[in-house]
């Protein structure tokens, strides 16, 4: 299955579910009207991610465009022209970004641990429904694999630093912890096996660092209890057609104190 495919399945998603970190609200418009991932940044790190767990299949989904090439002369409009006709519709991305993908690669590869984790199946796909809600849901771990004597479940990120204290602040953000308690609960439902979690955390600027995290327990515990938060939440909403903002569910207004409004 393509992660286009994926993608299409009507099911829930960890970065669906995330939307309900802020409001019920703000879940209901990203679900009827969805990002795209159009962005440079968003379109380097999909390549990236492509480049880690597919190489394969990069040249299939992405076009690499040649430097040199000035759309200012008929020349170079020719040439453009020639090498659209040929990408044939694939994302296109820059020479300077090939080279920082490969570059990024080759350090990957130097970080004995992460080479490790990532041997192992790679984007496979797996629904369930869960049994408290009745709600259909969805993961896409980037590799399963073994460490240690133990099944483990791998999710390969870039991050602007891997110093102290960063990675965890990104956890937070963007809900890494609720990634870990999903995808391990999806795969006890599919698979009825107990799998760790980790993450391969790379920076995205020179020397373009590799940092290995092993979740504890009590990190995938969270992410289970935030998990089962949001399906409650989710539950609810549907239920009750009731999909709140930031007042919450029962419609209170927020009090201003004094010193707060400075």
């Amino acid at each position: 299955m393509t992660n286009n495919e994926y993608r299409a399945v009507e099911a829930v998603s960890r970065s669906d579910l995330w939307y309900l970190s802020k409001t019920p609200l703000h879940y209901k418009a990203h679900m009827e009207e969805p990002e795209e991932e159009s962005t440079p940044a968003l379109i380097f790190g999909s390549a990236q991610h492509k480049m880690v767990l597919e190489p394969d299949e990069f040249d299939k989904e992405y076009a690499v465009l040649p430097s040199g090439i000035d759309r200012r002369t008929k020349d170079g409009k020719e040439k453009f022209a020639k090498f659209i006709e040929k990408a044939a519709g694939r994302t296109i991305i820059t020479e300077e970004q090939y080279l920082q993908i490969l570059e990024m690669l080759a350090a990957l590869k130097r970080n004995p641990v992460a080479c490790e984790l990532l041997r192992g199946e790679h984007e496979a796909s797996f629904f369930w429904k869960d049994q408290e809600t009745g709600i259909m849901c969805k993961i896409r771990p980037d590799v399963i694999t073994s460490y240690d004597g133990k099944p483990y479940l791998v999710d390969y990120k870039t991050t602007d630093s891997c110093a102290d204290g960063h990675f965890e602040a990104s956890c937070r953000r963007y809900g890494y912890k609720l990634q870990a308690g999903m995808y391990t609960e999806g795969m006890f439902q599919t698979m009825l096996q107990e799998y760790g979690f980790a993450f391969i955390a790379q920076e995205k600027t020179a020397p373009y660092a590799v940092r290995v995290y092993i979740c504890d327990q009590d990190f995938i515990n969270e992410g289970h209890d935030l998990f089962r938060t949001y399906m409650g939440t989710l539950k609810y909403c549907y239920e009750t057609g009731d999909w709140y903002g930031y007042e919450g569910p029962d419609h209170l207004p927020s009090v201003l104190g004094g010193e707060d409004s400075d």
